[in-house]
């Protein structure tokens, strides 16, 4: 008979709200000092959790599951993602896997709006160059950028982030083009005011701006390659604020080193945290440290929806926000 308060280990520091529900509802073992866990130490977790809440910075690869003790039941992970967790692995275990969805929708979209905005109109080096002390007063031809109004924008994954990205890009005249695994609803594509491109191929080679909104799935790595990379116009940036796996950036440091590209505006990265050096160097690069999810009230829904589904299952009833391997 399941326990009325499941054992849980929280594998990061989360909000402070979060956790001391959390202590109230379950038996917890919290992490204060906020340090990734080692996999040695994700090994010693699953032995003894009943339920495990990773994050994003945690791999819980067939190693890891494979050392589950067999009171392990959930994985009530606190994000919307869930490629750190390997699926199968846990289907075979029979452990249900849980994630957090449409609570970080619009902090996402915000931010890859900003990075549009950020990039076309040079706001990190115009910022640099304030700090640096180099400003010297304006000039009719210093800084120049490039106005949206007007530019094709197209969406790779017109899911939830990619609808609520198109709302804003539309109150900023950008015209919205998309490419999914099938079109949306034609009320929705209406609405919207949307370009359906069934071959990918061909919307980027027509766009001035792609941003990357789609999951990173065994069938998404790298899904922006060195050859569809190539394929964008030279005044073409590039946008990723959702998984640095989905875009080969050793080709898209190439790109922007020779400008061959306009330029990129980067919230995640392939091998993240580490961050290729080249990059740091390039100035018509805006690089920020996977902060697309991060507002107070984003975090807070997140954990609330961790809380849920830890809840419902320790109630004895499916939770609301389980993952399956044929969704993605």
């Amino acid at each position: 008979m399941r326990s009325k308060r499941p054992f849980v280990i929280v594998t990061r520091k989360l909000p402070d709200a979060i956790e001391t529900r959390m202590m109230e509802l379950f038996a917890c073992r919290l992490n204060l000092d906020d340090i990734p866990l080692s996999k040695p130490q994700l090994i010693a977790a699953v032995e003894r959790a009943e339920v495990l809440v990773p994050t994003v910075t945690d791999r819980i690869d067939a190693e890891v599951l494979d050392a589950a003790g067999p009171a392990l039941k959930l994985i009530a992970s606190f994000g919307t993602g869930v490629d750190h967790v390997d699926l199968a692995a846990a289907q075979r275990r029979g452990i249900i896997v849980t994630n957090t969805p449409g609570v970080l929708t619009e902090d996402t979209a915000d931010m890859t709006m900003a990075l549009i905005l950020a990039v076309s109109r040079r706001l990190a080096e115009g910022e640099r160059l304030i700090r640096s002390g180099g400003w010297t007063g304006w000039g009719p031809t210093s800084m120049l950028g490039h106005r949206i109004w007007g530019k094709r924008l197209g969406i790779l994954g017109m899911g939830r982030i990619g609808m609520a990205l198109a709302r804003r890009a539309k109150g900023f005249g950008l015209a919205v083009h998309y490419h999914n695994r099938r079109p949306v609803p034609d009320d929705v594509e209406s609405a919207l005011e949307a370009t359906y491109w069934e071959s990918l191929d061909q919307m980027l080679a027509h766009m001035d701006i792609v941003s990357v909104n789609c999951p990173h799935t065994p069938a998404t790595y790298h899904l922006l390659s060195a050859r569809r990379l190539r394929l964008l116009p030279p005044q073409a940036i590039l946008v990723n604020t959702a998984r640095g796996e989905i875009v080969d950036e050793e080709e898209l440091v190439r790109l922007l080193e020779t400008r061959a590209i306009a330029g990129a505006g980067l919230d995640v990265f392939e091998h993240e945290p580490a961050i290729d050096p080249r990059l740091r160097l390039l100035d018509n690069v805006v690089l920020l440290p996977h902060m697309g999810s991060a507002t107070i009230e984003g975090r807070l829904a997140m954990g609330e929806k961790v809380i849920i589904n830890i809840k419902t299952f320790a109630d004895g009833h499916r939770p609301p926000d389980r993952v399956l391997g044929s969704m993605l």
